[in-house]
């Protein structure tokens, strides 16, 4: 198929999300972001991508105060100076994202892509989630989770990335009108969702 899309994946945790996202970049033959992101902010930044591991996906504190006070431009040099880990991976990623999605079509999981991307008319975004026991099966079986500790995590996890999401968009993580398709991974097969989402983009031309 001829994609020209960049394709978002926003995921609850357990559902698949970034299995499907691979596999979708895999089928249509395109590169796939997700932990590669920090390496390429750490390159960028020279700083170690332990440090911006432990910090993926959180939100900080100062950033919105930051910009509001007109300190950091998020359209021009990235100007760090003493902001936390987090703020200083965001802005990063913000950037990657725009720049890669300028070199061709990819898959690119989670960090807000979506709405980093809003502007750019070949984006199709996608939310995966699915029911709480598909998501601690599967928390058991392919995260290696505690079974009694599943849905905690499941819990603790989701709500780090819907408050990540907010703090970064002023959005809601996980919201319908956000997403051009929103698929209950419980319902079909990683490899039926990707022909879903092919199906999709064909549709769109």
């Amino acid at each position: 198929m001829n994609n020209k899309y960049v394709i978002t994946i926003s995921r609850q945790f357990g559902s698949g999300g970034r299995a499907i996202g691979h596999k979708l970049a895999d089928k249509l033959g395109i590169p796939f972001y997700d932990k590669e992101l920090i390496s390429i902010a750490a390159k960028d930044s020279g700083l170690s991508p332990e440090v911006f591991k432990s910090v993926d996906e959180t939100a900080a504190n100062s950033l919105l105060y930051s910009l509001s006070m007109g300190m950091y431009n998020l359209g021009g040099p990235l100007a760090m100076g003493d902001l936390p880990v987090n703020d200083k991976l965001y802005l990063l990623q913000h950037e990657i994202i725009k720049d890669i999605a300028t070199k061709g079509p990819c898959v690119i999981v989670g960090r807000c892509a979506d709405y980093v991307l809003k502007d750019n008319p070949h984006t199709v975004n996608v939310f995966i989630y699915a029911d709480m026991e598909y998501r601690k099966k599967r928390a058991v079986t392919v995260h290696d989770i505690e079974e009694r500790r599943a849905e905690t995590v499941i819990n603790k996890t989701d709500k780090t990335r819907a408050n990540y999401y907010s703090f970064y968009t002023g959005k809601k993580w996980g919201v319908a009108q956000n997403y051009d398709l929103c698929i209950n991974s419980a319902q079909l097969s990683d490899d039926k969702i990707v022909e879903l989402i092919c199906s999709y983009i064909n549709l769109k031309g």
